[in-house]
Formats: structure tokens, C-alpha cells, sequence
């Protein structure tokens, strides 16, 4: 007798194996892999593109709206300076309290966003990246250190936004040097 008539069931799994596929049949596959393919392609390009635009959009909108706390802090600000000028016709005491009103709420604002002033006191060795020397003038005090400060500085989060502009002691003319200028 024969393999398969001994073991049936031996004949019945040969025949269940599927057929070597056809070159038609694995053209038409890797076609559709291929269209598969693609299609991912253009769906990650077009989600790269859209994390771009999303990105940019973002960036303009911070940049746009960088000052918005700030602005809003200022708004308050405005309305104590228009208050005071319209309450304080003819009474200085009415616009003194106004104005200082004011600067108390325009402190509180510098305060939240981060804005400091610029320490510069009279003595004081001055700081070339923190003070600008406007002018040097005779003084009593040690010549290169602080006589006045013109105007205050201020720094954002450590970064200089104006440099204290000061008026420095200058080195006391010697007659030596005097008479070698003439």
C-alpha cells in the first residue's frame, strides 16, 4: 500500500497547504504594499507640515503676545494716572496721593514681570555692564566711584534693560599735570 492510503491523514494536510502564490498574485501585493507605502509617506509628510505651521503659529502668537501680562499690568496704572488728574483739579494733596498711588501699582507691575531696578548709590564702584558713566565731575569722594545717579537702571530676569546712567568722581587734577596740559 501507498503512504497516503496507510495515513490519511497524512494526505489530507498535504492537500491543505496553500498554493505557491502566482507572479500575478505577488505583483498585485506588492502593489498594494507599495500603495500602503505611500500613503504613509504622505500622511507623515503632511503631519510634519502641519506640526510646522502649528509651530510657526505659536511662535508668531508668543511673540505677538509676549508683553500681554505686562500690558495688562499697566492698564491699571493708566486708570490710577487718568483718575488722578480728574480728581485732582486744583487740590495737590488729591494728585500727590494719585501719582503715589501710581507708582505703588506700577512697582507691583515691575514686580510680576520680573523687572528690577538697578542698584547705583553714591560710593559705589561702578559696573561697566550695569552702569553707563555719563559724565565725570570733581568730587571729594574716591576718584571712578559713584557722585550721582542721573537715572535709574532696570534689568528683565538678569538682562539689562537700561544701565543706570551716572555721574562718577573724576581724579583730582595735580599741578604737575596741570602745567604740562598748558
Amino acid at each position: 500500500m501507498s503512504e497516503q492510503t496507510q495515513n490519511p491523514e497524512a494526505a489530507e494536510s498535504e492537500n491543505d497547504l496553500p498554493a505557491e502564490p502566482t507572479a500575478e498574485e505577488l505583483q498585485e501585493r506588492i502593489a498594494e504594499l507599495e500603495a500602503s507605502l505611500q500613503d504613509e509617506q504622505l500622511r507623515g509628510l503632511a503631519n510634519e507640515q502641519n506640526l510646522r505651521r502649528r509651530f510657526a503659529e505659536e511662535l508668531q502668537n508668543a511673540h505677538k503676545f509676549a508683553a500681554q501680562k505686562f500690558a495688562a499690568e499697566m492698564l491699571v496704572v493708566k486708570d490710577y494716572l487718568e483718575m488722578a488728574l480728574a480728581d485732582a483739579s486744583g487740590n495737590f494733596d488729591m494728585l500727590q496721593t494719585g501719582v503715589s498711588m501710581t507708582l505703588g501699582e506700577l512697582t507691583k507691575a515691575f514686580d510680576s514681570t520680573g523687572i528690577k531696578e538697578i542698584p547705583a548709590q553714591a560710593g559705589d564702584k561702578p559696573d561697566p555692564h550695569r552702569h553707563q558713566e555719563m559724565q565725570s565731575v570733581a568730587s571729594a569722594q574716591e576718584a571712578g566711584t559713584i557722585v550721582a545717579v542721573l537715572k535709574k537702571g532696570y534689568t528683565l530676569h538678569e538682562r539689562v534693560l537700561r544701565p543706570s546712567m551716572v555721574t562718577v568722581a573724576k581724579a583730582a587734577e595735580t599741578d604737575g599735570v596741570s602745567e604740562a596740559a598748558e
